[in-house]
């Protein structure tokens, strides 16, 4: 009896350590995102070359729209709190009209090689950066870099030759990367999933596909926003194959009751939580900086977890009510003080030109809804119920925390979710959309991250 006790309780130790491990990566997801039945044939995997073109009946359209559009007076002195102001709106329309030039930006973004590829029944675009030139003996590191909303692959444009060639720009050249950056599908110039059901692993699935595709056994992998989820789970599904992740945004889903204890007393404790004194400066007060701002910015994304198709339809009409929507995110998530300008402090830190780039590539491409698409796909099962949500990671990261970011993770906090982090910074400025506003403090602080990741060879003692 006692030796059948022990074999029960060896067995179900055995069963847990077991259950454990295989939890420890999430499964792939083999997917058919196509038109209809998959195929029985073999999906042709050739990588195409592809360039950005826009056709004149295209444009003839798009300024008939743009000189037709109706505008709404703003309120007196109501700058960007109630959203984009409608007078800086019209200066806008009117540079778009007038100034702006499609064609010269079409040059810019074809400057940088294009290719499209079908993964699991869609097309895949992206852009694929290789260094100009090599130090004798170097050889180039694939990073994989990945966008969010409301961006898109042009976000990375500045800081692609930081990483390509740093000693051009005087950085660090120790290190140098071929750049992969994807457009997520439905953004951009990706096909967009034509069933339900992607979200942020299926994408993480096709992009480490993608990166198999193009020979990349062991690569690193950079983003924020949904690029964040995206790398994320990718460093779930293929821990091995990624020897680095490198996040400018790292938010904690699952909210245990150290989290709400840290939040309540974390600000006259802040030693008991693991905060550093400019966490407590970014966090508190946690009603103004984190439960309203919170509050203030999240009703885009109530509605594009909910019903998307129809906000999405007006957008995809309306290339003004589409820079519109765009634009405000721009303004208050580079800073939350931008509200109290007139154009929203647009201005200081992009141009039109860049704004402007991005925006024609939702509206040329016709991708708004399919982008807002991604939103209900990721959250409406609720948010801390899947599988990856409640699994850690533990590849090798690197955390670049910008002080105007939506919300600030702590590192304390961070380190919950991801294991093994071996560089955390607190950057001097910047907001959301780091790479196309500090193109050069984010290239700095990947660089530094591979190297320490390089030098201590941690992607082989992760292996072990």
């Amino acid at each position: 009896m006692l030796l059948e006790i022990f074999l029960i309780l060896g067995g179900i130790i055995i069963y847990f350590l077991v259950s454990k491990k295989k939890e420890e990566t999430l499964p792939f997801k083999e997917g058919w995102w196509g038109k209809g039945q998959k195929p029985d044939t073999e999906e042709d995997a050739t990588i195409r070359p592809f360039k950005v073109e826009t056709t004149e009946e295209e444009l003839s359209d798009l300024f008939r729209r743009l000189d037709q559009a109706r505008f709404t007076e703003p309120l007196e002195d109501s700058c960007f709190h109630y959203g984009i102001n409608l007078a800086y709106l019209r200066k806008v329309v009117s540079y778009w009209k007038n100034q702006f030039n499609w064609k010269k930006q079409v040059e810019v973004l074809n400057k940088y090689p294009h290719f499209k590829t079908k993964i699991q029944g869609i097309d895949i675009h992206f852009v694929h950066v290789k260094p100009p030139h090599l130090p004798e003996g170097q050889s180039a590191k694939p990073l994989l870099m990945v966008h969010g909303w409301p961006g898109s692959f042009y976000e990375f444009y500045k800081i692609i030759p930081l990483l390509t060639d740093p000693a051009s720009h005087g950085l660090n050249t120790e290190h140098v990367f071929e750049v992969i950056c994807p457009s997520i599908p439905g953004y951009g110039f990706s096909e967009a999933p034509h069933k339900k059901g992607f979200n942020s692993v299926s994408a993480a699935s096709v992009f480490y596909e993608l990166m198999l595709r193009l020979g990349f056994h062991e690569f690193y992998a950079q983003g924020g926003d949904w690029g964040w989820l995206i790398c994320t789970n990718l460093a779930q599904i293929a821990p091995n194959q990624l020897k680095g992740l490198h996040l400018n945004l790292a938010s904690v889903t699952n909210m245990g009751f150290t989290h709400l204890l840290s939040i309540l007393l974390g600000r006259y404790l802040p030693g008991l939580f693991g905060f550093h004194e400019e966490d407590v400066r970014r966090m508190f007060p946690f009603l103004k900086k984190g439960l309203y701002r919170i509050l203030a910015e999240s009703g885009y994304a109530h509605i594009q977890a909910t019903t998307p198709d129809t906000v999405g339809c007006g957008l995809n009409d309306s290339p003004v009510g589409l820079a519109a929507y765009i634009l405000e995110k721009f303004s208050v998530w580079t800073d939350p003080e931008f509200r109290d300008l007139e154009d929203g402090g647009l201005e200081r830190k992009f141009n039109l030109d860049d704004l402007l780039t991005n925006i024609m590539i939702y509206w040329v491409s016709g991708c708004i809804v399919s982008s807002m698409r991604f939103y209900k796909e990721n959250i409406q099962k609720g948010i801390g119920t899947q599988k990856h949500e409640k699994l850690t990671v533990q590849v090798p990261t690197g955390i670049a925390s910008f002080p105007n970011e939506v919300m600030h993770t702590p590192q304390a906090w961070a380190q919950k979710k991801y294991t093994n982090i071996v560089s955390f910074h607190f950057m001097p400025r910047g907001g959301h959309f780091a790479a196309l506003e500090e193109p050069k403090l984010l290239a700095e602080d990947i660089l530094q991250f591979v190297g320490k990741v390089e030098k201590e060879q941690l992607w082989t003692k992760k292996r072990k």
